[in-house]
Parts: C-alpha cells; sequence; structure tokens
C-alpha cells in the first residue's frame, strides 16, 4: 500500500504537535495547519488522502474546510474532530461529505482505526472511478467483429454513448441488443447509476405495469407494502425495456408519458413520481408495419426512434463468425476450466456456412454445449457437430483456414490481424491476384485494401502486373 498523506488542522499546538507524533510514528506522512486558510492552502497544492480537521477554527471552521477539500479532491476521505458532538454537527459533517467525526478527547487506538477505515474507503472510491473510465473508455469492446456493419455500430454506440438521446435498437432476437444497450450506458455519464433492464415480452400484461411503475401499499389483493418500480429503481440511470413491441397499448400510453413528462404514478398512486432516466428500448419486430396496423401507437414509436440503431443478423456477417468462435471458445473453456486444442479446418467451414437464425446466442450456446462434452485436450471436429450444420452445403473451396486454440491460450489482437491477413490472401488467390475484384470481393475501396497489403507485407507479392493491366487482362474473371 502506498504511503498515507494526512492533512491535519488543528489551531490548539499542543494537540496539534501530539496527533502530529502519533501519525508520523504509525508511518503517515502529515502535514500540519493552524487555520482553515492554511489548511485549504495546501490542499490546493497537494492532493491529501485523508483531512483531520477541528471543527471550531478562528476564521473558516471545519465544515467549510471540508466543502472546500471535497469540491477540490472528491475522493479524499474528511473527518471532524470536536469536542462539541451533537447530532446537528454529525448531519451536517455528513451532508459536505465527511466520513465521520471523532469526540474529543478520542484514544489513541479510536484515532489510528478510524483513520484506517477512512484510507481504506478513499482507496476504493480511487479504483472504483479507476474502473469505471476504463469501462466508459472501453465501452464497444465486447460487441466483436470486423465486418463493416458490426464497425458502424461501435462507431454509433461511441458517438452517442455520453448524451441522453432516447435510443430504438432493432434486429431478430439473439443478435446482442441488450449488449448494445449496456455499452450505451456504461460509455455514458450515468455510468455510475442503475442500468435496469427489463423484457417487456416475458411478463404476463397485468403485472407488467406494477413492474414497470411500482405499487402502493393496499393497491390490490397481496400489495402488503410499496414496491418501487423499476423506473424509480433506475432514476439517474438507464431503463433498458427490452421487446417494447409486445406492450400493450395501455402500457405505451403510460410509457409515451414517462418520455415527455419524465413522471409517472404507481399502481394504486395519487401522487405523480419525478423522474431523471434515460431510455433505450430495443425490439425484433417491424415496428413500422405495427404502427400501420394500428398495433404500436405512432407517437411512442417517434418518441422512441430518435437514434435508431440496427444490428444485423450473423447470416449477414459471416466474416464475423471465426472471431466470435475463438471468443467464445476461448471465455467458455475458461469458465469450465476445460481446454481445447482448436477447431478443424472442415467443421470451421460448416460453422460458417451455417445461417444461424439463432444469431450470436446460437452460436454461444452451442459452443457451450461443445465445451462441455468435449474431452480436455481434442478438438472440436464435424462429428461433434448438430445434423443440421453438418449437413448445411458449403461452397468447393474454403475461404478460412483453421482456427487453433491452443492450451496456453491466443493473442486475441494478433489472431485478429491474422485471420485479416488470411482473408486478404485468400480473397486476392480467388481472383487470381486482381486487387480490384479483390476489393469488390471484400466490399472494400481499393485504396484500402492497398493499404492493409502495404501494412502487412503483401503488396510485393501480388505486383507482377501493373493493376489496369491485370485488370484489363482479366476481364470478366468472377472467381467464382
Amino acid at each position: 500500500m502506498r504511503e498515507c498523506t494526512i492533512l491535519l488542522v488543528e489551531d490548539e499546538e499542543y494537540i496539534r504537535e501530539n496527533l502530529s507524533e502519533i501519525l508520523e510514528m504509525n508511518g503517515y506522512k502529515v502535514y500540519t495547519a493552524a487555520t482553515g486558510e492554511a489548511g485549504l492552502d495546501a490542499a490546493k497544492k497537494i492532493s491529501f488522502d485523508v483531512v483531520l480537521t477541528d471543527l471550531k477554527l478562528p476564521g473558516i471552521n471545519g465544515i467549510e474546510v471540508i466543502r472546500s477539500v471535497k469540491s477540490l479532491s472528491p475522493t479524499t476521505a474528511c473527518l471532524i474532530l470536536t469536542g462539541y458532538a451533537t447530532v446537528e454537527t454529525a448531519v451536517e459533517a455528513m451532508r459536505v461529505g465527511a466520513f465521520t467525526y471523532l469526540k474529543k478527547p478520542f484514544s489513541k487506538d479510536e484515532l489510528l482505526v478510524t483513520i484506517e477505515k477512512a484510507y481504506e474507503v478513499r482507496a476504493l472510491k480511487e479504483e472504483n472511478s479507476k474502473l469505471k473510465s476504463e469501462i466508459k473508455k472501453n465501452c464497444t469492446t465486447a460487441i466483436l467483429g470486423s465486418s463493416a456493419e458490426i464497425q458502424f455500430v461501435r462507431d454509433t454506440i461511441t458517438k452517442i454513448a455520453d448524451t441522453d438521446s432516447t435510443v430504438l435498437i432493432l434486429g431478430e432476437s439473439g443478435t446482442g441488443k441488450e449488449l448494445v444497450a449496456r455499452a450505451l450506458h456504461y460509455g455514458s455519464t450515468r455510468s455510475n447509476k442503475p442500468f435496469v433492464p427489463i423484457n417487456c415480452g416475458a411478463i404476463p400484461e397485468d403485472l407488467l405495469e406494477s413492474e414497470l411503475f411500482g405499487y402502493e401499499k393496499g393497491a390490490f389483493t397481496g400489495a402488503i407494502a410499496t414496491k418501487i418500480g423499476r423506473f424509480e429503481a433506475a432514476n439517474e440511470g438507464t431503463v433498458f425495456l427490452d421487446e417494447i413491441g409486445d406492450m400493450s397499448p395501455g402500457l405505451q400510453v403510460k410509457i409515451l408519458r414517462v418520455l415527455q413528462e419524465k413522471e409517472f404514478e404507481r399502481v394504486g398512486g395519487r401522487h405523480s413520481i419525478k423522474v431523471d432516466v434515460r431510455v433505450v428500448a430495443a425490439t425484433n419486430q417491424d415496428l413500422e408495419t405495427a404502427v400501420e396496423e394500428k398495433k404500436f401507437r405512432k407517437d411512442l414509436y417517434y418518441r422512441l426512434n430518435v437514434i435508431p440503431i440496427h444490428l444485423p443478423a450473423l447470416r449477414s456477417r459471416k466474416e464475423d463468425v471465426t472471431l466470435l468462435l475463438i471468443h467464445f471458445v476461448e471465455k467458455l473453456s475458461k469458465r469450465k476450466k476445460k481446454n481445447l486444442k482448436g477447431i478443424s479446418a472442415e467443421a470451421m467451414r460448416m460453422f460458417e456456412a451455417y445461417d444461424w437464425p439463432g444469431n450470436i446466442r446460437e452460436l454461444e450456446n452451442l459452443v457451450e454445449r461443445l465445451v462441455v462434452l468435449k474431452e480436455a485436450d481434442t478438438q472440436i471436429t464435424p462429428k461433434d457437430l448438430p445434423d443440421k450444420i453438418r449437413q448445411t452445403k458449403i461452397d468447393a473451396q474454403p475461404l478460412f483456414s483453421t482456427v487453433t486454440m491452443p492450451v496456453e491460450g491466443v493473442d486475441f489482437n494478433t489472431a485478429v490481424d491474422n485471420f485479416e491477413r488470411d482473408l486478404i490472401v485468400n480473397a486476392l488467390n480467388r481472383v487470381n491476384g486482381i486487387k480490384k475484384k479483390a476489393a469488390e470481393y471484400l466490399n472494400l475501396n481499393r485504396t484500402t485494401l492497398i493499404e492493409k497489403m502495404k501494412r502487412k507485407g503483401l503488396i510485393d507479392s501480388y505486383e507482377a502486373l501493373e493493376p489496369e493491366q491485370n485488370d484489363n487482362q482479366h476481364n470478366g474473371l468472377t472467381g467464382s
């Protein structure tokens, strides 16, 4: 543990010197001040871990010292020393951010134990702040894929996460809608407040209202106590309304009111409750069609659809299957404490050819089953796969090479880089080295492909002909 730095503000010289000596003998680095003004001057120059201040000081009192110190350094632990402890004093000290107070006279042990606890709380707050900062910085890293569609989703999340705009996530079941909602929350300034999800399609209609808004005691038979709802629980945070397309028209009206007025009533309640929440909604339904068919309110649809994010089905981004497989095999092998030797080339081609109607959820569930059933240090082969995957038609020429998972694990960034290199090489070979056609095949700009080839040291291997000559001499080649 690093050295703990303490500021001691005490106007009585004898007490100040005595406390300073006790603290220094126990390994603390101590700065002293005889007035509140002197203490604040020191706090502006040095970030203290703990501040001990007397309540009664000439000039600025201890309460004002703590108030000012907390504005300079919110994680600093502050303690009040007082001979006049009252309930009012304690309340005021806590209100401005004091950790606790010590009533004079106090013992040496009482002082040291209190400071130790205060320092531990300070360290935890600092660590928590760093973790939240790291989560915010990397809020999109859990959304895996190298396809243009997924990169667009990640870019959109980065742009809009730190706003209060309502977001509507559209996509089939299993595409990762809640993962996107969590990325939006943890990438925002609300990240240290609750993220509260609720699946509107999984809760019976007659119970959903009380789940969302809570209920008052006596509102109905069995309501023996007041219960807060999900919106109230998420105050200052984010509410994720999954499968909102399944919501009844009556509840749609109440959700619209929350979005417009930021208030609601509990079931059986008479008073409006104000909330500050960001709403992120998701659905696997076509809400525009539902609006036309009068199954979903038009005004609510426009309120929700401020910023839409569309998550593509896995079958439309087959190039991401390999990355997802690597990720899930690695994650689930660690969780189940079982290492596998990877996936055979033939099995990999079957994974890539399958359409994945259940999307990422289906893929993850299948990998978990394979990891559980396979013996350690063995390879996943076609015979391990379900019939529906084995019977999928596979292109005659494989696009990807085998992916192995060594016992010691893999470097994810290196694996992704190697995968991208193999993808470019396979595409070039497929069209006889014509960069223009390879770029079209990969849905890339030709200049982007050439830059990637240069970075990966591939450009010299495909320069036998000038691009124009190459393209003209092989006019009409499709690579099929």
